[in-house]
């Protein structure tokens, strides 16, 4: 079977944002208003210890508060959550308002009613990088939806459904 051949080209941030993939998550921190922000950058980092890391703009308007928290959480949002996502990509709004589920939780940081996945995180650490921040976090508390389903992603600029589950 032959491979077809990718035609390179210089990648720009426009080009970037066509050529990636990744799930959908919604980061909180607590303030006063508290913050929220859509992000495609979430990843594992560590198994043992448990640490993830998500990335920032050191513009957005979250990234006072994100910057100065202890903890966040991270809700990774379902496919029928699109609007959610929209909601906290979306600036000059009151995000939390607009969206109207959620509620403080541990640490007082706020959650998402409806997320796939919730984790509760300590913030482990900061890492400049080019105009954004790449924040650690261990997670101290998590669950995922009782009802399943599948994740929201984004993919050549758009949100995307899986629709494929293959099995181990």
């Amino acid at each position: 079977m032959t491979a077809t051949p990718v035609r390179p080209s210089t990648v720009d941030g426009e080009l970037f944002r066509r050529l990636h993939a990744a799930g959908v998550v919604v980061v909180t921190a607590p303030g006063d208003p508290p913050a929220g922000f859509t992000a495609t950058s979430f990843t594992s980092v560590s198994l043992d210890p448990p640490l993830v890391a998500f990335s920032l703009s050191r513009t957005a308007s979250a990234w006072p508060a994100v910057s100065a928290a202890d903890h966040v959480a991270v809700h990774v949002l379902s496919a029928r959550q699109e609007r959610v996502a929209r909601t906290f990509a979306t600036s000059g709004i009151d995000r939390f308002a607009a969206h109207g589920d959620w509620r403080t939780g541990p640490e007082g940081v706020p959650l998402l009613g409806g997320a796939l996945v919730q984790l509760v995180c300590r913030v482990a650490g900061q890492v400049t990088a080019g105009d954004h921040t790449i924040v650690l976090a261990t997670p101290l508390t998590g669950g995922y939806a009782e009802s399943g389903g599948r994740p929201l992603l984004y993919h050549q600029g758009g949100y995307a459904d899986l629709q494929h589950r293959w099995t181990q």
